[in-house]
């Protein structure tokens, strides 16, 4: 045993001598550039022998979905544009990952966003989901499972069709005044400036909670962000767009089990749904008046008729996702709206002419049976939706599995289990379906021309196909009609009372165009029209 240990320790002392003087760069060398030198054969071979290899794109792209990580994290800012400008050089067909792909054919719209719950969402939505009693929960949106999706989804669809939306009417008219009163009082009055953006999100978010639970957050009354809750929400979708393009990242930071390191927490608005659902069942909610039902009694009477289907969990599911898709959906479509009618004058006008010629009360909140109908003012929401969708991201699904594949129009075919998609942003410049002044503001295009009435239908359906902001197929948004019947309203009552325009109409508006593309400035100088 001594012989041994005397023999180990001599050699020891032998290999420590060597290194020293002799070895230890070169092992050095060795130690770095083996791993190095693995890595990129790997590289090599993984990319010479993926089929997708044939499409163009970014070179990092190729080997790593850190590029498009990259670009939705640090590059958010203008990672639409980007997608947009890639496009623009390498066609319809952009490889943004590995396995992934970015597509610009519109007419496949419906073959890859349909109805038969085929095309299945990819990983990159998984992280949107949370956290509730250390349990994963999964919402309408987060959802991948089809069948889950359906689930959760029959016992409240109902509650967002059209009929069931006007039904809540009264309340959306409560926060619109509450809105103009905002507006009245603290710089038409004053004659002062202000930035639309930030009020528009104040009034949207506040909309929000009193159609959900009968109670707002109060924004619009105090004036700014007090709770910093809606700078946390946008911190947790920057958070969602980048970490969704490396799912698995998720595991190590949102849904560690040891120690959770990101993204913020939206424990305000959790607090607060939580309290206004408990107060709600125990019947100690003073903001509730039965007679005007809202979504949370909505969704309390979906777990009393599907039980089965429906706990307290889901109910929160319901409400945090009911709040935080309606108030940015709603928010960012209002902002475009007044942004392109400030910035195109002539759009402005007739549209101020054609809402004004009605002899609607300038006090009063228009209808949306009142505002559906005007011509124009439906041009222009859907122009602006065009040029600036809520949504800048590739909606990702994957080809079924069980086929040969998505044959694209030129002739190829994507393997099965590739992750393909279309980017809103993108698809909504497209010159074939729009024309070749796709990348301009221009409402008359939603409107009957010379080529007589058959012609004219075949060309808005045509471009209403290439419509993705509110999704597609079986996962289409639930609240669109939510979010349309308040944009119509609020468009039309403002236009109706209010002469508005920018303050600096020469400067271009600052958005990030990433998941949300959301505007940052609007400022703004409204006054009462005579």
């Amino acid at each position: 045993m001594i012989s041994v240990t005397r023999l180990t320790n001599n050699t020891w002392s032998h290999i420590q001598h060597g290194l020293d003087r002799e070895s230890l760069p070169k092992i050095t060398t060795t130690a770095i550039l083996a791993p190095l030198g693995t890595l990129l054969v790997w590289f090599t071979i993984s990319w010479f022998l993926n089929p997708l290899r044939k499409y163009p794109g970014p070179f990092l792209a190729g080997f790593t979905n850190l590029w498009r990580f990259t670009h939705c994290f640090i590059f958010a800012h203008d990672y639409a544009d980007t997608i947009k400008k890639l496009h623009d050089k390498y066609g319809p067909v952009l490889r943004i990952g590995p396995n992934t792909l970015d597509l610009d054919y519109p007419e496949l719209l419906k073959t890859i966003y349909t109805t038969d719950g085929k095309w299945l969402k990819t990983e990159m939505y998984d992280n949107n989901s949370t956290i509730m009693d250390g349990q994963q929960v999964w919402t309408i949106f987060s959802t991948r499972d089809q069948v889950y999706h359906a689930r959760i989804k029959r016992p409240v669809v109902k509650y967002f069709t059209l009929g069931s939306v006007l039904a809540i009417e009264p309340h959306m008219n409560i926060e619109i005044a509450d809105f103009i009163k905002h507006l009245d009082n603290r710089f038409v009055s004053a004659n002062k400036n202000f930035n639309l953006v930030d009020w528009i999100n104040y009034f949207a978010w506040d909309q929000a909670s009193s159609l959900t639970f009968s109670k707002r957050y109060g924004y619009m009354d105090a004036g700014h962000d007090f709770d910093s809750t809606l700078l946390i929400a946008e911190k947790t979708f920057h958070y969602f767009q980048a970490v969704s393009q490396i799912p698995w990242l998720d595991s190590f930071l949102d849904k560690n089990p040891l120690i959770r390191i990101g993204p913020p927490n939206l424990q305000n608005a959790f607090r607060i749904a939580a309290e206004a659902l408990a107060a709600r069942v125990s019947g100690q909610d003073e903001n509730y008046d039965p007679s005007q039902p809202d979504y949370m009694q909505h969704f309390i009477e979906s777990k009393e008729t599907h039980p089965e289907l429906v706990d307290d969990k889901i109910i929160m599911t319901y409400l945090i996702v009911n709040i935080l898709a309606a108030a940015d959906t709603t928010g960012i479509t209002l902002q475009a709206i007044f942004y392109y009618l400030m910035k195109h004058p002539s759009a402005q006008k007739r549209c101020e002419e054609e809402i004004r010629s009605q002899g609607w009360d300038k006090d009063s909140v228009v209808t949306y049976a009142q505002a559906r109908h005007l011509y124009y003012l439906e041009a222009v929401i859907k122009e602006s939706q065009r040029m600036h969708p809520v949504l800048g991201m590739c909606l990702e699904r994957y080809v079924p599995k069980d086929g040969i594949g998505l044959v694209l129009p030129d002739g190829s075919v994507v393997p099965p289990g590739t992750a393909v998609g279309m980017n809103p942003f993108v698809v909504g410049k497209n010159k074939s379906v729009f024309g070749e002044d796709a990348d301009e503001f221009k409402p008359e295009r939603w409107l009957r021309g010379e080529e007589g009435e058959e012609g004219y239908k075949m060309r808005t359906q045509r471009m209403s196909a290439a419509d993705l902001g509110f999704g597609g197929g079986s996962r289409i948004c639930l609240g669109r009609h939510l979010a349309l019947v308040e944009v119509y309203k609020v468009v039309a009552t403002l236009i109706n009372r209010y002469d508005m325009e920018l303050v600096e109409p020469e400067k271009e508006w600052k958005v990030e165009k990433c998941f949300f593309m959301r505007p940052r400035n609007l400022e703004s100088r409204f006054r009462i029209r005579e």
